[in-house]
């Protein structure tokens, strides 16, 4: 009994050894937290904190409008792309490709309607459109840049939103349907895809005009046609153009990988596809015809 005593009293008094141990580690801890938040700033009666400045990045600046707007009539939006250092951006890549600077695509959240616009850039960075939203609704800005740049970024985009006044009635998206009649103008796409996430692919259609014959597809904004993908239910976002052979700047390249579109005859497009997951998408594809845009939409499965 006076051995199992001894021992007892031993282990107790190890412990208590190594608990003052891990204590005065804390403190030691404690203290050197302090100092490092001491150092970084900020004091008053609440202590010390650590002060961590945000990363710097582009970001959209002043950018209206900040209220809800009316449906059907004209809206001025308006906004500059702020760099890292804070300056405006006025530099864009521009020319005869499709990279005019800066895309203005604007989608309302069941995807029903979609606003597609290149607006003008002011000498100060200031852009600013004027838009008309058909309908009511919450609607999703993209701002698709082309900055023009030396360093690795060639291409990002920043996003905001509008909130149209009135009753909002959102619409189920259709399944596809692989021909699409647009002011007489017929779209179809000829065969149902397959596509998958981060797969490159084509899709196939053909345009004719009211009366049958083959489209004859004008360029604009230096491409044949613009493909645009949203995604059903977070609105990620994608974008290719489709280009004549020989076309300057036209090209579509994500993650190493073209997807340029073609269209070497008339009333043929190829347009090419890379989405980044899998879901429900919705196509938008974009011409210009005897002087109209037209849009043309379609409900794609992504495996």
């Amino acid at each position: 009994m006076r051995a199992r005593r001894v021992h007892r009293r031993s282990r107790l008094v190890e412990r208590a050894r190594a608990d003052r141990r891990r204590y005065q580690h804390l403190l030691e801890a404690i203290a050197l937290v302090a100092l490092v938040a001491g150092c970084g700033g900020g004091g008053g009666s609440a202590g010390p904190t650590i002060t961590v400045a945000p990363a710097l990045t582009y970001h959209l600046g002043g950018f209206t409008p900040s209220k809800p707007v009316a449906a059907g009539k004209p809206t001025r939006v308006s906004f500059t792309i702020v760099q890292p250092d804070g300056k405006p951006l006025t530099q864009f890549k521009r020319g005869p490709g499709p990279h005019t600077g800066v895309h203005l695509i604007i989608v309302r959240r069941d995807l029903a309607v979609i606003i597609h616009h290149h607006p003008p850039i002011g000498a100060d960075g200031r852009i600013s459109d004027t838009v008309t939203f058909p309908e009511p609704g919450p609607y999703k800005v993209v701002v698709d840049v082309y900055p023009k740049t030396t360093g690795p970024i060639t291409n990002f985009q920043e996003f905001s939103s509008i909130r149209v006044a009135g009753a909002y009635h959102p619409q189920a998206l259709p399944p596809l349907k692989t021909t699409q009649i647009v002011d007489g103008y017929r779209f179809t796409l000829k065969a149902i895809p397959h596509l998958r996430a981060i797969d490159p692919a084509f899709l196939d259609f053909t345009v004719t005009t009211p009366s049958g014959a083959p489209a004859t597809f004008t360029p604009w904004y230096g491409a044949l046609a613009h493909a645009i993908f949203f995604r059903k239910g977070s609105l990620a976002y994608f974008h290719t153009h489709v280009c004549a052979p020989g076309a300057v700047g036209c090209t579509s390249i994500f993650a190493g990988a073209s997807v340029t579109g073609t269209s070497a005859t008339p009333g043929r497009l190829k347009v090419g596809v890379l989405v980044p997951v899998s879901g429900t998408w919705r196509l938008f594809l974009q011409c210009k015809l005897d002087g109209h845009i037209l849009t043309a939409p379609f409900t794609l499965q992504v495996r």
